[in-house]
């Protein structure tokens, strides 16, 4: 699959020879680091450029529609990158933030920027849950990213104290985004969110197409959330 190709054709994100390049290097790294660290369960380079490089561009392509995305950006639980450090490759002017919890995943980050000559990003290892209490971390961030971090009543109390009043939290989801939306009512209301936007992202068959939701920051959230590691996930709101 031609990255470059299909980023332009498809979701009118054009890309230059060295951005093209960038993709290719960062498929190396995750295939070089396939032994040390479990960073993705996909083995074949056409289903790991499907679901982790265009779902995430398609996920620029979205938040860019809608007028949301916005510098500096933060990817919670940001693994092996995704969507964050491919939103950076296409958009190098952005700030970027990525938050791991998992100290090996973190160390991958931190090469991997290095390793693609990335400028204006960090990596912070560490929790959401304690990172979010950080004043220099607290409602600043005009845009939170995250993909499979959580289901939406725990991943709006993790994500939604990152972003600032007016900003946007963006999460793809899979088939039960609708359900997902029902339950985090609540966890919207106490944290200061309103959901923006429902809606498929355009990303090429084969395979269904993740569903983007979109929330808007409309309020600041209660200074005592995020609550303590692990209560979110095992208790949400």
């Amino acid at each position: 699959m031609d990255i470059s190709s299909a980023a332009g054709k498809r979701l009118r994100i054009h890309l230059s020879s060295v951005q093209s390049e960038a993709f290719e290097t960062y498929y190396e790294e995750l295939f070089s680091a396939r032994k040390r660290i479990s960073l993705t369960s996909l083995r074949d380079r056409e289903s790991i450029e499907r679901r982790h490089f265009l779902e995430s561009l398609a996920l620029l392509r979205a938040v860019e529609d809608a007028g949301a995305l916005g510098s500096p950006v933060i990817d919670i639980g940001s693994g092996a990158g995704f969507p964050g450090v491919p939103i950076k490759i296409a958009r190098p002017d952005l700030e970027l933030t990525l938050l791991e919890a998992t100290e090996k995943k973190a160390a991958f980050l931190g090469r991997l920027i290095a390793r693609l000559g990335l400028t204006g990003v960090r990596v912070i290892h560490g929790r959401a849950e304690d990172v979010a209490h950080d004043p220099e971390q607290r409602e600043v961030y005009t845009l939170a990213v995250a993909r499979a971090v959580a289901p939406l009543p725990a991943l709006v109390e993790l994500a939604l104290p990152f972003v600032r009043v007016g900003g946007y939290l963006a999460t793809p989801k899979g088939s039960a985004a609708a359900r997902e939306v029902r339950e985090a009512e609540k966890a919207l209301s106490v944290c200061g969110g309103a959901v923006e936007a429902v809606s498929k992202l355009d990303v090429p068959p084969p395979g269904p197409a993740p569903t983007l939701v979109l929330v808007r920051k409309v309020a600041e959230t209660p200074e005592r959330y995020p609550r303590r590691p692990g209560v979110p996930s095992k208790r949400p709101l």
